[in-house]
């Protein structure tokens, strides 16, 4: 078996003590004012000068806010977390310069994800005991599963999310197995009922975990909305709002997690189709259901899944008439309205629109990989840095997007 080595983050829950956890709050109040700060003088250069500031800058001008005396709390957290809170929001321009992502954003203390990156001068891990900068003691970490034999880890980031939980993701070196898949190709059809239909002729079905919790959550929303603006009780409603919706993230989470290891590990070549999830969502009858569905998670798991094991993940165009391509004969249906769910082409063979789809799916994408012809690079995949393809179908015909076993 042959096997390579990657970059994975292992993430863990821990129990701060009160001490720690007053020293990571303060180390992300510090870290979300340098971000801010130094977006705010970006921006006035730009708009006053027409100057860019880079990194270097930005770091000369942290030392000397460290030098104000109004500014000195600064001087009492590490310095690690806020250098790469500096990097970050240089990425974060890169991003918006190259047209990948929208002008960078002020963090917000309520709405923001509370968090600090530590690099390897600033942590020490030994005995399988992780202590940052700053704290005199280990974290008490719940090690739900092992570090990789031997793990070096070369960044830590400590993270609190609205639940009041406290998470921290080690990165570190792993070896994972790239064996020989035991069948060659899947294609596979995103849809609401089922949340992928494959070329196989299987149907896996919605969990739908918001759907399931969608009592319970209202419930909790009207609580807060009961409570008055600022006090104690408000808060703690808050909270379990928010603990309702970890509930439904890590469960939906832990599913999409489990079916896309299973398409990896079980085909060489995956398929499936290139969404705009963001158009989407603008269908206020579907937005909910979409939305649910984390289509665009799954893809994201499935391109670094397939990078890991050595897959061939290939996406096809969105306006690929999937579903009103006969998969026997190759003719195009025309009229095919959004509800049929079982059509007959004139050569006689009745289809499930969905599996009738998955099959056209991966017949496309077989196309793209073995020929190469309409090929063009996708989108960069932010884990694995390595491009997908997309194919434009031949005949198709530019219907608008729309939403998966609604077409």
């Amino acid at each position: 078996m042959a096997r390579s080595t990657v970059k994975r983050a292992f993430k863990y829950r821990f129990y701060p003590t009160p001490a720690q956890a007053a020293e990571l709050s303060r180390t992300f109040g510090c870290v979300r004012l340098v971000y801010n700060r130094a977006l705010a003088e970006r921006t006035a250069a730009w708009f006053t000068e027409q100057r860019r500031v880079n990194y270097n800058e930005s770091s000369a001008a942290l030392t000397q806010w460290k030098n104000d005396p109004g500014l000195a709390f600064l001087n009492e957290v590490s310095s690690v977390p806020l250098q790469q809170g500096l990097r970050h929001l240089q990425t974060a321009f890169r991003n918006f310069f190259d047209k990948r992502a929208k002008y960078p954003r002020f963090k917000s203390r309520k709405r923001s994800k509370a968090s600090a990156e530590y690099t390897r001068s600033a942590f020490r891990y030994r005995d399988g005991q992780l202590t940052l900068a700053k704290m005199p003691g280990p974290l008490d970490i719940v090690w739900s599963r092992p570090l990789p034999e031997g793990a070096a880890p070369s960044t830590v980031t400590v993270s609190r999310d609205a639940a009041g939980r406290w998470h921290v993701s080690i990165l570190c070196e792993d070896t994972v197995g790239t064996a020989p898949a035991p069948s060659d190709a899947v294609g596979v059809d995103a849809g609401i009922t089922s949340l992928v239909t494959l070329s196989t002729g299987e149907k896996v079905a919605n969990p739908g975990h918001e759907r399931r919790d969608r009592a319970r959550l209202a419930r909790a929303q009207r609580e807060l909305s009961r409570k008055a603006e600022g006090s104690a009780n408000r808060d703690k409603a808050r909270h379990r709002v928010a603990r309702v919706h970890a509930r439904i993230t890590d469960r939906r989470k832990d599913f999409l997690h489990k079916l896309s290891t299973r398409l990896v590990r079980e085909n060489q070549v995956v398929v499936i189709e290139d969404l705009t999830v963001r158009t989407m969502v603008k269908n206020g009858r579907l937005a909910r259901a979409i939305s649910d569905a984390a289509w665009s998670q799954l893809r994201s798991m499935l391109e670094y899944k397939a990078a890991w094991y050595g897959r061939e993940l290939v996406v096809i165009d969105r306006f690929f008439p999937s579903s009103k391509l006969c998969s026997a004969c190759g003719a195009l249906a025309e009229g095919l309205a959004p509800d049929v769910r079982e059509w007959t082409c004139s050569c006689g063979v009745t289809h499930d629109r969905d599996i009738n789809a998955a099959i056209n799916i991966k017949a496309a994408g077989l196309a793209a990989s073995a020929w190469g012809a309409g090929v063009r690079p996708q989108r960069e995949s932010s884990r694995t840095g390595q491009s997908v393809s997309k194919q434009e179908g031949r005949g198709a015909t530019r219907d608008g997007a729309r939403a998966p076993n609604r077409r």
